[in-house]
């Protein structure tokens, strides 16, 4: 009896202090980090279609294309395990990573309205809004994982359930952030298509005729 008793007094005692509701947000963080890396992998497997849409392209800019494919290939060859919720530098390489992989794809998107025909292909435009979902997605999914680890982080903090997370090193997980604040803080650039043609010199004054002499 008093085995059982001390058996329920425990449980009680782990539920208030926020046992449970670690476990919860723990799994929840982990289902919403998949979705996080399901969505970039749906990301990297578009673009070789997109890449070799875009070779066929004349004269295209190499760099760029260079850019893109250097780029993936740093984001998919990164280990990404479980311990990586809990390693921040882990954590920001992959999100540098993947970071440089938008950067590229953005920057291939702008320099491909230059080309009409590449715009007029069927399978460009339908990459193109294929990447554009994934985008979305992404976004969506990232919100999410953010939400989920700023509750965990919350209950990691606060008193009394800072005290179940250190005894059982629940520590506070790393999350998205801004890779550049002084890029976004900048105003930006506004452009209204080609400048203006610069003004013709004006014309030389015609000199005053002469007074007449009296």
């Amino acid at each position: 009896m008093k085995k059982w008793l001390l058996i329920l007094a425990l449980l009680t005692t782990l539920t208030g202090c926020g046992y449970n509701d670690f476990q919860r947000l723990d799994e929840q963080t982990k289902s919403a980090w998949s979705e996080v890396l399901n969505q970039y992998q749906r990301r990297a497997d578009l673009v070789p279609n997109l890449v070799a849409t875009v070779k066929g392209e004349a004269n295209f800019e190499q760099e760029t294309l260079t850019r893109v494919i250097e780029a993936r290939a740093r984001a998919t060859s990164m280990q990404v395990t479980p311990e990586t919720l809990n390693d921040p530098q882990a954590f920001q390489r992959f999100q540098q990573a993947q970071g440089e992989l938008s950067s590229a794809l953005s920057r291939l998107m702008v320099v491909s309205e230059r080309y009409p025909t590449l715009q007029a292909n069927a399978g460009f435009r339908d990459l193109r809004v294929q990447l554009e979902g994934t985008e979305n997605r992404i976004t969506v999914a990232r919100n999410r994982y953010i939400q989920s680890v700023q509750e965990y982080n919350v209950l990691a903090r606060s008193f009394p359930t800072n005290l179940t997370a250190m005894v059982f090193n629940y520590d506070p997980k790393p999350n998205f952030s801004v890779q550049n604040e002084a890029a976004i803080s900048a105003p930006p650039k506004v452009e209204f298509g080609t400048p203006a043609a610069p003004p013709s010199p004006a014309a030389p004054a015609t000199p005053a005729a002469p007074a007449a002499s009296r």
